[in-house]
């Protein structure tokens, strides 16, 4: 059996520019974490508690609870993280090499999200997620095939509310597809949720979903703050570290999704490497955004109008 533990990559939120008063955060929402044999689970888990312990010794000596303390991926990929403190990325490498040795794998699915404002693209953000997870499942569950087993998913504790709610849909998804995609009986259970404190795994996910967040904005953002994730080698055992299933979905680009480690590679497909002066150099980047949202308004209206003929 497989065990995958997954979290959020981005947040669901409208996505405008990074330098927009309101709707900055992220330019794409999905899931990502990692794969493992279920007899490695528990040796993994393991292993992330003692280098966490190491690598933030400090910081515990004076904790009441140490095995109940986390680091959360967002704080370790900093855009001075490799200058400042260059051993966690260390730490990270080491894990996701120990990773590998289990037999186990890197995991995402990520979507490009629309350029506007909640108003201008439409924004539903259950459905957003819903689409994001569902996905997420039809991947892992085909990755679970390729390895001939069966697979149970965790993901990071959410309110009771939101799980009751979520819970229906992806029930129903993983029997409903089941019929024309028998891979999906790979997936015992729908996701469990599992609180963080108490699993050394979803940290470790967490980890992973904030280097997959890091990376996907240097491919994204031309003048990202996180080139060091993807452009150096610092984070090299991610690379081949990827289910094939992995993959990026970009949004009208009349370019080739990412796939697998793509997110992890220097050259960058939307921004490639230019020589001279760009025309565009003297242009205010709001004009871009404006007539992207547009150009995703009149889009929406064409499929809207396609739908009622």
């Amino acid at each position: 059996m497989l065990l995958s533990y997954i979290d959020e990559v981005g947040e669901p939120g409208a996505f405008v520019a990074r330098d927009h008063p309101r709707f900055s955060t992220s330019p794409a929402f999905g899931y990502a974490g990692f794969v493992v044999p279920a007899e490695c689970a528990r040796r993994f888990g393991r292993e992330f508690t003692r280098r966490k312990r190491e690598v933030f010794k400090s910081e515990l000596e004076n904790v009441a609870n140490p095995g109940r303390w986390e680091r959360k991926g967002a704080s370790i990929f900093r855009p001075d993280t490799l200058d400042k403190f260059p051993q966690q990325i260390r730490v990270f490498n080491g894990l996701v090499r120990a990773l590998r040795a289990m037999g186990g794998a890197l995991f995402y699915y990520v979507d490009e999200k629309p350029v506007g404002t909640p108003k201008q693209t439409g924004l539903d953000v259950i459905e957003r997620e819903t689409v994001a997870m569902r996905e997420t499942l039809n991947r892992l569950s085909t990755h679970a095939e390729a390895e001939r087993k069966n697979l149970l998913v965790m993901i990071d504790q959410i309110t009771e509310k939101t799980r009751a709610e979520r819970l229906p849909n992806m029930y129903g998804h993983i029997l409903g597809r089941a019929a024309d995609h028998p891979e999906m009986n790979r997936i015992l259970e729908p996701p469990m949720h599992v609180d963080s404190e108490l699993s050394s795994n979803i940290q470790f996910a967490d980890w992973v979903a904030a280097c997959v967040t890091r990376a996907i904005d240097y491919q994204l953002i031309e003048k990202s703050r996180f080139e060091w994730v993807a452009a150096t080698r610092a984070v090299e055992q991610v690379r081949g570290a990827f289910t094939h299933e992995s993959k990026l979905h970009l949004r009208h680009r009349g370019l080739t999704d990412f796939h697998h480690s793509d997110i992890s590679r220097r050259a960058r497909p939307l921004y490639p490497t230019a020589v001279g002066h760009l025309i565009g150099d003297g242009i205010d980047p709001m004009v871009f955004h404006k007539v992207h949202a547009a150009a995703e308004r009149a889009h929406e209206r064409g499929k809207s109008s396609s739908s009622s003929n």
